[in-house]
């Protein structure tokens, strides 16, 4: 067991400490505090521990919310801090990444979702998958192991899959449920592959109807699909389009960025990019009142390496926690669209693609940083860049 002075947080949901010239990342820790920590991980670059014994406490450590996460119950590491000092946390480690990797100085503030501050960070995740072990027992993960962590509460998730129950069941033979409730009160769940309650998810967003089939991609967050929606018009409008040009939205999912944008500009023509059979589907049926929108189905870098420089005004991206990768980036800007919005889930993967297309001529227009999945580390960006 370690002695540790918590230094500082770092990206990933870790606080930094220091033992023997070793970097050393902290679970369960915060800035400023002095623990007792148990050593899980021991590299020649660094230690990784967890925290035992809190020795000072930080005046920001608050009694976590949910007991199977002192079990080791994974999705909410950051349960033992008040809320605000997350996202103070957050901002942190934003600012740092911008300004480490992608040398931009930013005043940017993670900002809370509407109604989180008043439900104390709870009751908004809208998904939920439950992993099942070898006795049946159906529940979260012990982080970085497969173990599975019983519990009889669920209290991120919306009420509608907490009192679904299916964390109480015993699944002998199973491997995986997954849950997901929308905003007009559908529920389906299925357990395996087998597809249990509502056919659809009807999602209304920014008054339009989304129709979802089983497994279409939807952000966790009851209200990020508004809110992240409601950024990119934004700056969209502070961007503006060149109607005589082609607008794209890669990694489109369903099309919620590019329906949303056509709706508002209906002489600008949209593509929606994805490679995803059913998103494809969904999309299209959910938008055919829009002749500006069309759906391609391709991957994104095969999509771009076919297309001609010049063809594009803006692009919105919106790319998996890895990030677009060099490759879609160096397409990116083989292309030169006059605009670019970029939808990240991950500060250092943003800040790492934002270097290489500042060094290419694109500069930061706007930002914005919205915490819509409190009690992690998690949070989303939305950056508009111009030519």
């Amino acid at each position: 067991m370690l002695k540790l002075k918590i230094e500082k947080v770092a990206h990933g949901g870790v606080f930094i400490a220091r033992h023997d010239n070793k970097v050393v990342f902290v679970s369960g820790a915060l800035p400023g505090e002095v623990v007792n920590a148990k050593v899980v991980q021991d590299t020649k670059s660094f230690l990784r521990a967890e925290t035992l014994e809190v020795v000072e406490p930080s005046e920001h450590r608050v009694k976590h919310f949910w007991k199977a996460a002192l079990r080791g119950a994974g999705g909410a590491e950051f349960g033992h801090i008040a809320l605000d000092y997350q996202r103070a946390l957050k901002t942190d480690v934003l600012r740092e990444a911008l300004s480490r990797m992608a040398g931009l100085e930013s005043d940017v503030q993670v900002e809370p979702a509407p109604g989180d501050d008043k439900a104390n960070g709870l009751r908004y995740r809208t998904r939920v998958q439950l992993n099942v072990d070898e006795s049946g027992t159906a529940g979260p993960s012990k982080v970085r192991t497969n173990e599975i962590v019983f519990t009889r509460d669920l209290p991120l998730a919306v009420l509608e899959i907490e009192e679904l129950g299916l964390h109480l069941k015993n699944f002998n033979g199973v491997e995986k449920i997954k849950i997901a409730a929308s905003n007009t009160g559908n529920l389906q769940w299925s357990i395996d592959k087998k597809l249990n309650g509502d056919a659809q998810l009807i999602e209304r967003v920014a008054g339009r109807t989304f129709r979802l089939s089983p497994g279409s991609f939807w952000q966790a967050h009851k209200a990020a699909p508004e809110l992240l929606t409601g950024c990119v018009k934004e700056f969209a409008d502070l961007l503006g389009f060149d109607s005589e040009k082609q607008n794209l939205d890669l990694y489109s999912g369903v099309g919620l960025f590019s329906a949303t944008l056509s709706n508002s500009y209906p002489g600008a023509k949209f593509l929606a990019v994805e490679s995803a059979k059913q998103a494809i589907e969904d999309g299209e049926r959910s938008t055919q009142d829009l002749p500006n929108l069309k759906f391609h189905r391709a991957d994104v870098l095969k999509f771009l390496r076919s297309q001609s420089a010049g063809s594009f005004d803006t692009i919105v991206l919106d790319p998996p926690r890895s990030g677009a990768a060099n490759k879609v980036v160096e397409q990116l800007i083989r292309l030169q669209p006059r605009n670019l919005i970029y939808v990240a889930c991950d500060p250092v993967a943003l800040a790492r693609d934002l270097k290489t297309l500042g060094e290419a001529g694109y500069n930061l227009k706007a930002i914005k940083a919205f915490d819509i999945f409190p009690h992690t580390h998690h949070f989303e960006t939305v950056v508009a860049l111009s030519r």
